[in-house]
């Protein structure tokens, strides 16, 4: 990948208000409103149970209390019941809120992935190698993985917040508007002030902190990756100040939002304890207030009631206190899901046809007078790779392009699998031109050893299988012979099973090359590319390795590019570029 992030391109394209993102996030949940909208009624009830609860049971201790002082009779089953009931329905309802809450962000996170991929997917290679493996992998997994706070929490607290503390109010001014009033001011500056002033202070290191986390896995990629050449050249320490250097620049941004973090919930205790104070000190006078009710008089307010109104109102801070957590994610999450859209929102360097591609009549290529140019955006450069490059492979033939490295001969490659577009000229395979092919269905047409191999932290087998998932033993043994690493293979322990490690660290550039020639001989297209196949192999096991692939590919067209003179002598024609 590229080393180039294009962060630059990044803050002049594609930046959208807070709001249209998380919009434009809502959208994208629309299929599991149904779900979501369950986790949110579940986390109501919760809410609602727990402050019930709490509640009730202390205007029945305090009734037993003042029952068992004056000797008074007391309906003890009922509230008894309703203790009971409440206590299963917040327990019954916390786990059905969990399991369902946690279910839908599992689907949404899953939908994002798919989502994600399939326009991710057009974007490869040309857009994608404008950034580094390691920021991408951030974008893949860490950004996707942080969308999941959108729903679990952001969407679920805020709504269950603003339904309940709307029916705690009303509830408290049953009794006392006073009451109420001084209530919803607390809710305000716990639920609204509070988690806004949290949201504005946080906003800088919550972003930064995105950025940072994945810089320092592009590092990290960088140091594992590349950790002979720093062993070599003597560039350890150097990395690992670089890479010590970033996680001390992101430990002090999560150190701010922690600080954040602690001083809303300061406050928000604070908050909860003078709303009890208040409570108290403005319902002891309605201990004594008559009014006239039935035509009889007694107490607006009972002991027991103001007992109950207390724990109420400590109960009910429960509502808001996700609140402040909720706005200090909502920073992080907006950058996360801003990098996301402006990678989906990239224009694919190929467009794809809007009708079906069509049946090749042969398995002819014809170059016709090509010329071909990096956009500016990708190299800085409007220089042509090449000018009014012409010619044909024809069926079943060989074709041997020779040049010094960096003439353009991998373009060749780029173009005929649709990864990029010619400036001008055609290309034409099976007797149409090469742009009305899709590109998914033009490259199964080609069997390509490229210069850089791919391999999965997996074993030998199942990377090669890559090429086609239902070939037998036999036929994968058969295609590690040819490519002259069976033998190798079959000594190791584990044989055919071994684990190559991460992008076939295990295993030297030889034997990956080796690899990937089996590979593309197993997939068994109608056309072999051949892209500097002797790239790590010595002279000997180059010849005999062609001398047997060629015997093998007797009927299949082939075009070789390289920079050797090895396996020219079998080709048909040669092409020379300069």
């Amino acid at each position: 990948m590229s080393e180039s992030i294009g962060t630059n391109t990044e803050t002049t394209k594609n930046q959208q208000s807070d709001t249209a993102v998380f919009l434009r996030l809502w959208r994208l949940f629309k299929p599991y409103w149904g779900w979501m909208s369950l986790g949110i009624l579940l986390a109501l009830i919760t809410v609602l149970s727990n402050v019930t609860l709490m509640a009730l049971s202390g205007w029945f201790i305090t009734s037993m209390a003042i029952a068992g002082l004056t000797a008074a009779s007391i309906d003890y089953f009922s509230p008894a019941a309703g203790i009971r009931g409440l206590a299963i329905a917040r327990t019954a309802s916390r786990y059905a809120e969990r399991v369902i809450t946690h279910e839908a962000t599992f689907r949404v996170i899953a939908e994002l992935r798919h989502w994600f991929y399939l326009h991710l997917e057009p974007l490869a290679p040309a857009v994608l190698q404008r950034y580094h493996s390691g920021d991408l992998l951030s974008r893949i997994r860490a950004d996707i993985d942080t969308l999941e706070n959108v729903y679990i929490r952001i969407i679920v607290p805020v709504t269950v917040a603003i339904i309940a503390c709307g029916l705690f109010i009303w509830f408290l001014s049953r009794y006392d508007n006073l009451l109420a009033i001084f209530v919803l001011l607390m809710f305000i500056i716990a639920g609204v002030i509070t988690p806004l002033w949290v949201n504005k202070f946080s906003a800088k290191p919550a972003k930064k902190k995105v950025e940072l986390s994945s810089e320092l896995r592009t590092q990290v990629i960088d140091s594992v990756q590349g950790m002979g050449e720093l062993l070599i050249y003597g560039a350890a320490p150097q990395q690992i100040e670089k890479v010590d250097k970033l996680s001390k620049q992101l430990l002090t941004q999560q150190s701010k939002l922690a600080s954040h973090f602690a001083l809303s919930q300061s406050i928000l205790s604070l908050c909860t304890n003078i709303a009890m104070l208040g409570v108290v000190v403005i319902a002891i006078p309605l201990l004594t207030k008559s009014g006239l009710i039935n035509a009889g008089t007694q107490e607006l307010l009972s002991s027991p009631n103001l007992v109950m109104l207390t724990l109420f109102t400590l109960a009910s801070f429960e509502a808001v206190g996700a609140l402040p957590l909720a706005f200090q994610t909502l920073p992080e999450t907006l950058a996360a899901a801003r990098r996301i859209f402006t990678l989906v929102d990239a224009k694919p360097q190929v467009e794809e046809p809007k009708t079906d591609s069509p049946t090749p009549n042969n398995n002819d290529i014809v170059f016709n007078s090509v010329s071909f140019s990096y956009d500016q955006n990708e190299n800085n450069s409007t220089d042509d790779v090449f000018n009014d490059l012409s010619f044909s492979l024809p069926q079943g033939k060989r074709l041997g392009i020779v040049g010094s490295s960096g003439i353009g001969k991998s373009s060749i490659v780029n173009l005929l699998l649709r990864f990029w577009e010619p400036t001008s000229g055609s290309i034409t395979y099976g007797g149409h031109e090469l742009s009305q092919y899709k590109g998914e269905d033009i490259r199964q047409y080609f069997s390509v050893v490229t210069q850089q191999s791919h391999f999965f932290n997996s074993t030998i087998k199942s990377n090669l299988l890559l090429a086609k998932r239902d070939a037998s033993d036999a036929e994968v043994e058969q295609v590690c012979r040819v490519a002259q690493i069976h033998d190798f293979i079959v000594s190791l322990p584990e044989s055919y099973d071994t684990w190559v490690g991460e992008a076939g660290l295990k295993l030297s550039g030889g034997q990956l090359k080796r690899l990937t020639i089996a590979r593309a001989l197993l997939k068994n297209s109608p056309v072999l590319i051949l892209d500097e196949p002797g790239e790590g192999l010595d002279s000997q096991t180059e010849t005999n390795l062609l001398n047997a692939l060629f015997d093998y590919k007797k009927e299949t067209s082939i075009l070789l590019i390289t920079h050797r003179q090895t396996g020219l002598d079998a080709m048909d024609e040669i092409l020379t570029l300069d």
